[in-house]
């Protein structure tokens, strides 16, 4: 029987803590008018040097005057027998002037050892409320949350909708020409764009055509350890890749694929099933 080298506990808890930073990650970016309304319902797969290790559900709907986003995941295969979790996450909001404006976000993560729950709540953009049940000991390493850092800021599941101004084709070079900072709820961090190539997609079910491709950049701001591994790997990273897709109706952009590299090889995050439509608007009832 073959053998390989051995992995070590360094290398192997990088590669894990990447891949599910790279599960976790959502964009923000600054907010623009959606030009109309559209509807995306996609699964996804993970995968770690090619072998499946999750899969997830990510749900959008932008109405006229209200939005919902919500996704579910959870390890697959061999890494479900070494860390086997799941998790959720959702927000919604209102559609203002033809802005998305968040008012809440919840996310609940569930693991062998314990289940966390996040809940914000947000007032244009400056978070009012936030807590992680249950409360989290106080560590005296991790750089400590402003109320400053809370202020202009994105929940993660809306930050991950992409607005491309203009009246061009929404899927450009110009889509990469953002930054934004984002709050979990324990972390806050700036995520940064820039232009890397245009290339075409064929989901298993449903969107087949071009997606912009990005550079990725993570920048830490505050509420982390800064000795942890993870923090220290991912800041450095100049190869992280995320590529673009459209929302139908709009000119809102979601990850189709995205790609880190780890010790243990590449982590991606890739839909299988992309199936989106636009909606009309509703009309308003005459008395």
């Amino acid at each position: 029987m073959p053998t390989s080298s051995p992995v070590s506990p360094r290398r192997r808890s990088a590669g894990q803590l990447a891949l599910a930073a790279l599960c976790g990650l959502a964009l923000a970016w600054a907010a623009e008018p959606v030009a109309a309304q559209g509807k995306l319902e996609a699964q996804y797969e993970a995968t770690l040097a090619g072998i499946p290790v999750g899969r997830g559900a990510w749900n959008i709907d932008i109405q006229d005057d209200v939005f919902a986003a919500a996704a579910s995941g959870g390890t697959t295969g061999i890494l479900k027998s070494f860390t086997g979790g799941s998790g959720t996450g959702a927000s919604q909001g209102r559609v203002v002037n033809g802005a998305l404006v968040a008012t809440g976000y919840q996310a609940s993560t569930t693991t062998s050892k314990k289940t966390e729950e996040i809940r914000i709540t947000l007032d244009k953009g400056n978070v009012k409320e936030f807590a992680i049940l249950p409360e989290p000991p106080v560590d005296p390493d991790r750089i400590v949350v402003t109320e400053a850092h809370r202020r202009g800021v994105w929940d993660p599941m809306t930050a991950s909708l992409l607005r491309v101004p203009g009246t061009g084709d929404p899927v450009s070079p110009e889509a990469c020409h953002n930054a934004a900072p984002v709050f979990d709820g324990r972390m806050r961090y700036d995520l940064k764009l820039d232009f890397k190539r245009m290339e075409s997609v064929k989901a298993e079910k449903g969107y087949r055509g071009p997606v912009v491709v990005c550079a990725l950049y993570f920048v830490p701001v505050a509420g982390y350890i800064p000795d942890r591994p993870v923090i220290k790997y991912l800041a450095a990273q100049r190869n992280i890749e995320i590529a673009f897709a459209p929302v139908a109706g709009t000119r809102i952009l979601v990850p189709f694929w995205l790609k880190v590299p780890t010790p243990l090889g590449p982590a991606m995050l890739e839909a299988t099933s992309f199936i989106t439509s636009p909606q009309p608007p509703r009309v308003a009832k005459t008395q």
